[in-house]
């Protein structure tokens, strides 16, 4: 069993602010990049695609969450439960119609990315055209004599919630299906007893028919509302089912004989290569692969996830559409990448796993396995290996991410906002057993968790959406099955089920306002970051470090911005062992600036320097900071170089939270250092600060640095102390010194010359990307973008309103009394701008002008 053809026989070819939620009040509207080159979602010519469809109009309570949607011939179409076992609708669509209504978010936005889907489960996709049978909900197969068509899985939090999840193995149990030249073959077990069914049509019938294994006892089917029952036999059985005016007939015959494997639908094999980055004095990088946009089949390429299969450099990638690309050449120059199609099918995956040989894909119906059983280079065969787990028809209980574990589980992670009902693994995040058998609930109370997994200790870390009872962007550790204070808008307010963990930290959500996956960059050839945390985000792409410590009785975290390069909404990133680079990928769908729909970038090391931090530690005395190289004693040792603020959220019911100051009214604190100390080795800096609180929900340290032989050193980094450590001087390498801790209004600064460069460096080491771009976008953020602001004209809805021209006495204003003007379209965020009078001196102001004035 294989999922790649061998190089000899064919060379390997291919490819909240939120992310993948929203609020329940926004409407759908285009607002993304527009496709017109491509084909229609649903191909003629695949024998079928995977979907929720909702039939209850033409029979009571028929919806189903996991169905595979089967192409019969001429305009039939046929609905199977994957969970039930039930064929649970067959239609005949208007020629040249779709078969379903095109609402969920795979094919809604597939032709204009923005598109949104309401959340609940009142807008779902539905048949289209005449229905011909529709089920009512029940297992589709029994075993037995006397059978009862109900629904024997154990309900979910809401007993009419139908997304239960499987029939317990005992009664029936999906396998998977098998692709070949007469369509699609169905396998699934009855009472242990393997059936193979296949749907047919033709101008006026629609044929069901049944290979079943030789059984002990009696089998029934029920198909609308007919029960058929197969009598226990010694000898492999077929049984025949039409369906032709208004009728059901059946009869139990021979085993026909089995159809010749599929021919090969996608031969073509595709090439592309990337646009190396021109920086030359950049430590880190990112190259571009271009993607087969242009394919013979008109594709779409929203890529969500890679999985490199061996060392080298070969991989496969899946889209949100449903397709895998197999990959090769992802190693040296990337100027001869190949693609070729694997297969389809799939139901708004947004992760894929190689492991031991075989591809792994979650999406709604499960966790899939592949098999090319014919060597031609597609799968024949979609296998299931865990659907465990229940799902429901809410259109935001997403996929959203998987990841392997060092003893082979999969850990997988799934959306928990629900508009309608309560399902069983809503808002979850599950660890699959190696084998598939069973799942366990890690984690819950998540409202759109994205993960990461230690490929060394297993450590599993999620992010989380910014919502209704998700004040701000967290990072957690996920274990011991603990909640994590999300609520459905449709439960009672804050009637949590037990104490909310709090996150390994916080990040501010115009930082970070829409959190993907993280991955570890363990076996990674990438310099100082090596085996470090990455956290990936999404609404403004980037690239986060996330420095662990775990010098306190729970570890805590530092987050900072590594990269903003990224032209596309980076979903996952992973270790290329060819290489040991790191290779992001993602697409867009809806809350982000990305520039472009789609992308796969190369994050490169060239081995030239780079300044970084490598620890930040809250202390009794201030903030240690550790870097990777020796400092510039002169700024190290100036207060005035770094600086602070911390400030808490409140979980309400309300989306998102206000930033509010420890005394509860809004805003943040400012905290000016009191004193910066240099260690022996010149690279530890003690940052004295007075009045250090351990449980403070953020903190933020700025600093506004250069190493010893002047390489740029500035950053800001966002944390959590929910514990301070006791400092040590001399433990801690800086000799017997006394932190000056006496509290200062302002420190007096050294005058430096305004210019562009020192506006830059301003602006970073205070924070002031957090909410302000610098290319023109404005989602995520609470403040107007920089990009062209000065001498544009602004207008003011707050304060003295009216049309002013953003002239160098405006911005001085709008720093030392930033409430004064406020733009229209930010005078209602709850968090407001800091006062920075009486902080920056006329010379730091005049050279944030200077920045200002280049930003055209």
């Amino acid at each position: 069993m294989r999922f790649l053809p061998s190089k000899s026989a064919l060379v390997f070819s291919l490819c909240a602010g939120t992310l993948l939620s929203t609020s329940g009040q926004e409407k759908a509207k285009p607002q993304g990049i527009v496709n017109d080159h491509l084909a229609e979602f649903i191909e003629p010519d695949f024998p079928f695609f995977s979907s929720i469809l909702d039939a209850r109009e033409s029979a009571k309570d028929n919806l189903t969450p996991r169905g595979l949607i089967l192409n019969l011939g001429p305009d039939f179409w046929a609905c199977f439960d994957t969970d039930l076992l039930r064929i649970a609708c067959v239609w005949k669509s208007p020629a040249g119609k779709p078969p379903i209504s095109l609402v969920s978010l795979a094919p809604g936005s597939y032709h204009i990315a923005g598109q949104k889907t309401k959340d609940g489960q009142e807008t779902l996709p539905q048949p289209q055209g005449k229905v011909w049978l529709s089920s009512s909900i029940h297992a589709g197969w029994l075993v037995g004599a006397k059978p009862e068509f109900n629904d024997p899985r154990e309900p979910s939090a809401s007993v009419e919630e139908v997304g239960r999840g499987p029939l317990p193995v005992s009664i029936g149990q999906f396998l998977g299906l098998t692709r070949d030249s007469e369509g699609v073959l169905l396998r699934f077990t009855v009472g242990g007893v393997p059936v193979e069914q296949r749907l047919t049509a033709s101008e006026d019938a629609v044929q069901v028919s049944c290979s079943i294994a030789a059984h002990i006892e009696r089998l029934s089917t029920k198909l609308g509302g007919e029960v058929i029952s197969i009598p226990s036999s010694t000898q492999p059985q077929t049984l025949t089912i039409t369906i032709k005016d208004n009728a059901i007939r059946h009869s139990v015959g021979a085993v026909v004989a089995k159809a010749e494997p599929a021919a090969p639908l996608w031969k073509q094999i595709l090439t592309t290569s990337a646009k190396l980055s021109a920086e030359a004095d950049e430590a880190y990088v990112l190259d571009s692969l271009a993607l087969p946009k242009l394919n013979p089949w008109k594709r779409n390429l929203r890529l969500a996830d890679l999985a490199f299969v061996n060392d080298q450099g070969d991989a496969a990638a899946v889209s949100f559409d449903g397709d895998i690309w197999l990959l090769s050449g992802l190693t040296g120059d990337l100027q001869s990448v190949t693609w070729r199609r694997y297969t389809s099918g799939l139901h708004e995956p947004m992760s894929i796993v190689a492991r031991d040989g075989k591809l792994y894909v979650f999406d709604r119906n499960g966790v899939w396995t592949f098999a090319d059983d014919n060597g031609d280079g597609e799968a024949d065969r979609h296998e299931v290996f865990c659907n465990r787990f229940g799902q429901t028809a809410e259109t935001r209980e997403f996929p959203n991410s998987m990841k392997l574990g060092p003893d082979g589980s999969l850990y997988i992670s799934k959306g928990g906002q629900e508009g309608t009902s309560f399902g069983k693994h809503n808002g979850t995040v599950l660890r699959i057993k190696p084998d598939g058998s069973d799942v366990e609930v890690i984690g819950y109370g998540l409202r759109q968790p994205f993960l990461g997994v230690n490929p060394k200790t297993g450590l599993v870390t999620a992010s989380d959406q910014q919502g209704h009872y998700v004040p701000s962007t967290p990072l957690h550790i996920v274990e011991k099955g603990q909640f994590y204070g999300h609520l459905p808008t449709i439960a009672p307010k804050e009637k949590y089920p037990t104490a909310i963990t709090e996150p390994l930290t916080w990040i501010p959500h115009p930082v970070n306002p829409s959190g993907a996956t993280q991955v570890w960059l363990q076996g990674a050839k990438l310099g100082p970051i090596n085996d470090e945390l990455m956290h990936l985000g999404y609404n403004r792409p980037e690239l986060f470090r996330v420095l662990v410590n775990e010098r306190f009785t729970r570890p805590q975290a530092a987050v900072m911005s590594f990269n903003r390069d990224l032209d596309f909404g980076p979903l996952n990133a992973h270790i290329n062992p060819a290489d040991g680079q790191l290779y992001v990928i993602g697409f867009q769908v809806w809350g982000t600036t990305a520039k472009q729909l789609s992308g796969i970038a190369r994050l490169r090391y060239t081995d030239k320097p780079r300044v970084l931090l490598k620890e930040v530690t809250p202390t009794d005395k201030g903030l240690l900071l550790r870097f990777n190289a020796a400092l510039d004693p002169k700024l190290a040792t100036d207060p005035a170089n770094y600086t602070a603020e911390r400030w808490n959220y409140k979980r309400t019911p309300e989306y998102g939270s206000p930033h509010l100051k420890p005394d509860g009214s809004n805003g943040q604190e400012w905290i000016t250092p009191s004193s910066a100390y240099l260690s022996s080795d010149g690279k530890s800096v003690m940052v004295g600060i007075p009045g250090m609180t351990a449980g403070v929900h953020q903190m933020r340290i700025g600093w506004g640095l250069a190493s010893a032989d002047g390489l740029p050193a500035k950053n800001t980094a966002y944390f959590s102390p929910w514990e301070l450590a006791t400092f040590d001087s001399e433990k801690e390498g800086f000799g017997k010194i006394t932190v000056d801790l006496i509290p200062r209004a302002a420190l007096a600064t050294v005058v430096v010359k305004p210019t562009a460069a020192e506006g830059a460096r301003l602006a970073e080491m205070y924070g002031c990307m957090a909410c302000h771009s610098i290319d023109g976008t404005t989602v995520g953020k609470v403040g107007p973008s920089w990009k062209g602001i000065y001498g544009s004209e602004r207008d003011i809805a707050k304060g003295k309103k009216g049309k002013v021209k953003a002239d160098e006495s405006y911005i001085r204003e709008s720093i030392l009394s930033p409430s004064a003007k406020v733009v229209r379209g930010f005078e209602k965020f709850d968090t407001g701008m800091p006062i920075y009078a009486g902080i920056l001196n006329d010379n730091q102001i005049d050279a944030i002008i200077l920045y200002l004035k280049q930003l055209k």
